[in-house]
């Protein structure tokens, strides 16, 4: 399992968000990894050790409700956080059209 977990769930419909795209960074800006939610809403990025430091996880939200002909306040979301000690890290958002929130999942 890789270091970094998140899940997306669009809290408007109550269901999963798949196929947002993911792009994490560290904090100079270096990519570290890129991809894809499942159809669970789901995904595993980067290594498995990721480095102390402070990373920014991108999700590209826009495509998600364009796809479903809904308008957005947000084309994406960013959610910078620290890397500290070996624990696994779940960084998940509940989305919606207008409003997101995110917390340090288990």
């Amino acid at each position: 399992m890789p270091h970094l977990t998140t899940h997306v769930l669009d809290a408007a419909t109550g269901t999963p968000a798949a196929g947002v795209a993911l792009t994490l960074t560290a904090a100079d800006g270096t990519p570290v990894a890129t991809g894809a939610t499942d159809a669970d809403g789901r995904a595993g990025l980067g290594p498995d050790r990721l480095a102390p430091g402070d990373y920014t996880l991108r999700f590209e939200t826009a495509a998600h409700f364009a796809a479903r002909a809904v308008e957005t306040f947000y084309p994406f979301v960013t959610v910078t956080f620290a890397v500290t000690d070996e624990r696994h890290l779940h960084v998940p958002i509940l989305l919606s059209p207008f409003a997101y929130s995110t917390y340090r999942g288990s």
